[in-house]
């Protein structure tokens, strides 16, 4: 589409000094009597745009011209500041703080205000976070392999991966690559990994987005009814949503939903302590009814 080649050639503009209309013409795939067309369009619409003779000549735009600040509004420059800043949470450098920097020169009215986006990631791991993130950063960017001690349910194991995703998800830090002792792709929680080191280059792979589905991250759902006290209400719908229950005669939520780990269900249900009753499956039931024994001799 015209719009397209003529919004990209102004980018190519705003980021080089000089280009000559045969590369143009190269690039977009269409005649130089076409690139010459969009050079006088953008002349039309306002962007002073020279060309130049000669051995040394080409297209540029006029020294000193600076792209009307109307091309992003104040509330798009503060969306994309916000989104930069929830990175700087985390990042434990000041690359983004720079960037913020840059996009604000010459717009001071972009910065000027009160910022009503505020987006914070870091968490309580931030201080061991923002290393491994510059690791894993650095590995996929020199395609090099990365090599970690890995803590999962099933005890620790070596991993040693080719890195292609640095993944946000579900309140925490995931790297998702080629495993090569699993010979597969997996995702590993950087939370749970330590004695991370980079290794040796390897030739990067054409890898398939990562499949951030629950149900293929966590295959395998866990039927759950449970009733609730009351006012466990506010926990229900933060984590679940306000329609995972129904509100029975006696005040008792009545909870359903799907679980996907059996381990990471008892562990949720006894931190509600004694305001929860489990009522299926009966078989967790009967699990959930043996570690409340086992907790109960330990303090008697």
């Amino acid at each position: 589409m015209k719009i397209d080649r003529l919004i990209g050639i102004l980018s190519i503009l705003l980021q080089q000094e000089r280009v000559t209309a045969p590369e143009l013409s190269r690039r977009f795939e269409v005649s130089r009597r076409t690139i010459n067309r969009d050079i006088e369009d953008l002349c039309r619409a306002g962007i002073p745009i020279v060309t130049a003779q000669g051995q040394n000549g080409g297209i540029s735009i006029m020294e000193g011209y600076r792209i009307d600040r109307t091309l992003l509004t104040s509330g798009e420059m503060q969306t994309i500041l916000a989104g930069l800043q929830s990175l700087d949470s985390v990042s434990g450098t000041n690359r983004v703080a720079q960037l913020m920097e840059k996009l604000s020169v010459g717009g001071s009215d972009w910065m000027s205000g009160s910022r009503n986006i505020l987006i914070d990631l870091s968490s309580w791991y931030k201080e061991s976070l923002a290393p491994k993130i510059e690791q894993i950063r650095m590995a996929m960017d020199n395609h090099t392999f990365l090599s970690f001690v890995y803590y999962s349910p099933n005890g620790e194991s070596l991993r040693l991966i080719e890195p292609y995703y640095l993944i946000f998800r579900w309140s925490s830090w995931y790297v998702w690559g080629y495993c090569t002792t699993r010979d597969d792709y997996r995702m590993f929680k950087l939370n749970r990994m330590e004695e991370i080191q980079l290794g040796a280059p390897f030739e990067p792979k054409k890898v398939p987005m990562p499949d951030l589905r629950n149900e293929r991250i966590f295959p395998g759902g866990i039927r759950v009814k449970a009733l609730f006290a009351p006012d466990c209400k506010w926990r229900l719908v933060e984590e679940f949503g306000p329609k995972c229950f129904e509100q029975q005669p006696d005040g008792r939520l009545l909870f359903k939903a799907d679980y996907t780990d059996e381990e990471n269900l008892l562990t949720w249900l006894l931190s509600f302590r004694e305001k929860v009753e489990l009522l299926e499956p009966l078989q967790l039931r009967e699990k959930l009814r043996d570690s409340v024994r086992k907790i109960l001799d330990r303090y008697q």
